[in-house]
């Protein structure tokens, strides 16, 4: 496993983190249990969850994810410095899909939430801190979770993204966090932050929680500079689009128990002219000899902006060839054909 360093903290992360959202929905207890035992005995380090999880929300489900953690690190108190723990704070909930049953629609960045987020998730997951606090979309309309174009939507309130730091600050201080991040934002948000943490001496974000995979190279387009010249390494999410890009789904199959099989929320990557970028990928790693899932990763473990690329299983076998993902090495021929995919078809999904 290689590890990489987490912004310009003094933290390394393990290239492959360990997602966790479909724990209390679609894996049990003692399936979350193992999956984190797997994954610690292969080296990685980095566990990512959210006070939101799992997903789809659900206000009967919301905060299991978190659970069982908890428990898993209740049983094994002495694994706790072994592991880089992330989590997230939920956001208002502007766009329809976004959960209302957290802290109701107005959960905004302000300090009686945050901390009242920070707490519920340091209770859920047993222990006095998280290594990385994250925003889980920012306290504003913008581009998110597949929208594909600006909104240009006035909202009648966000919190100032300076009196939010400063509430994270205080976290940090009270030794309750220990790094701040963001997730689903933009450069414009990116940049933001980066000025109120040097005009007010307040902790720099050190990454950025962003979708990232073979239908979605958005990142490199405005956010990949700023991994290169101000250390916001990015914690890829989605790198399977939902599982697309392991090639399960090809020719309309639907296999029993797989997200989209299960919910027709998960529609991002359902697109026709994603559909069909998919099958060219997985085309070509049969070519190659590569299973469709491990050229996708592999293709995003490559990328220098990526600090960590959190993937998610629903078994085991699933979490064994993701993992192994991290032995790949993509050639440089095969690198060239994914960037002429790429560049036929740029960014179907985003």
């Amino acid at each position: 496993m290689e590890y990489r360093k987490l912004g310009d903290s003094d933290v390394k992360v393990s290239l492959i983190g360990l997602g966790t959202m479909t724990w209390g929905q679609q894996n049990t207890e003692s399936e979350a249990h193992a999956q984190i035992d797997y994954a610690l005995d292969h080296g990685v380090t980095l566990i990512d969850t959210a006070e939101m999880y799992p997903v789809p929300p659900r206000a009967e489900t919301q905060g299991l994810t978190e659970r069982y953690i908890g428990t898993w690190l209740e049983k094994h108190p002495a694994a706790r410095e072994r592991i880089v723990l992330a989590t997230k704070i939920a956001g208002p909930a502007r766009q329809p899909h976004n959960p209302r049953h957290i802290r109701g629609e107005t959960n905004q960045f302000d300090r009686k939430n945050l901390t009242e987020a920070l707490d519920g998730s340091l209770a859920r997951l047993k222990t006095d801190y998280v290594d990385l606090y994250q925003l889980h979309w920012p306290d504003r309309n913008t581009m998110t979770f597949g929208r594909s174009a600006y909104p240009w939507i006035d909202d009648a309130y966000t919190v100032p993204i300076e009196e939010t730091l400063a509430v994270l600050a205080d976290f940090v201080k009270a030794g309750k966090v220990r790094h701040v991040g963001v997730s689903n934002e933009t450069p414009w948000g990116v940049a933001q932050f980066l000025r109120a943490a040097e005009k007010l001496g307040l902790p720099r974000i050190v990454s950025i929680q962003n979708p990232y995979s073979l239908l979605n190279r958005t990142f490199e387009a405005g956010l990949s500079e700023f991994s290169h010249r101000e250390g916001i390494g990015l914690l890829a999410y989605s790198p399977l689009a939902f599982g697309w890009l392991s090639g399960k789904y090809e020719g309309g199959a639907r296999p029993a128990g797989a997200r989209i099989t299960l919910f027709e929320r998960f529609q991002r990557y359902s697109k026709p002219q994603a559909v069909a970028a998919t099958s060219r990928y997985v085309a070509l790693a049969k070519r190659h000899g590569l299973s469709p899932a491990q050229l996708a990763l592999a293709f995003v473990n490559s990328r220098p902006f990526v600090t960590s690329n959190l993937i998610g299983a629903t078994s085991l076998d699933q979490l064994k060839e993701n993992i192994a993902s991290a032995e790949v090495r993509l050639s440089p021929e095969v690198l060239a054909e994914i960037d002429a995919l790429h560049e036929a078809q740029p960014n179907p999904a985003p």
